[in-house]
């Protein structure tokens, strides 16, 4: 009786053993065949063109047109310059640095004039002002590809006057 209850026993326990297999593995398993069978028809139904991309140093101006909306009025240069829309590339808290700044695009060929902000105070370099962002955003990005080694100028953005 005893040889018979454990020969019952390892039978029992190699079926036990053998045949289960965890519900998760089973599930895991089918869901990657699944997958696995849907990409591969996937690759051979759909051909994929690929086209070579050109470079460029100059953004793309329509994904850049962000700008910031400030109250600003003139503190160096010509008042009837200044349009709604605006490139300023620095901004000082004093008048002495931003008028620097200004100078040296007057030497580069630049119609800049310096603003300040009516609430902070802050002295903007404007290099370019326009009545349309999107002839600001472009003369921008201009600027940006005419200055590529100014870390300083590469940080410029777009002014709105309100």
């Amino acid at each position: 009786m005893k040889k018979f209850f454990v020969i019952a026993l390892a039978i029992t326990s190699v079926f036990a053993v053998s045949s289960c297999k965890s519900s998760k593995e089973s599930a895991y398993k089918d869901a990657y065949e699944q997958a696995r069978l849907a990409e591969g028809q996937g690759q051979q139904s759909n051909a994929v063109e690929i086209s070579p991309v050109a470079s460029s140093t100059v953004k793309n101006v329509a994904e850049d047109t962000a700008y910031r909306t400030e109250k600003v009025v003139v503190a160096s240069g010509n008042e009837s310059s200044l349009k709604a829309f605006s490139v300023v590339c620095g901004s000082f808290a004093t008048k002495e640095n931003a008028d620097k700044v200004r100078n040296s695009l007057l030497n580069e060929g630049y119609a800049a004039i310096v603003v300040q902000n009516s609430e902070t105070g802050m002295y903007r370099v404007v290099c370019a002002s326009f009545d349309t962002k999107e002839e600001a955003a472009s003369s921008r990005a201009r600027f940006k590809a005419a200055h590529p080694n100014n870390s300083d100028y590469q940080k410029s953005w777009l002014l709105y006057n309100k």
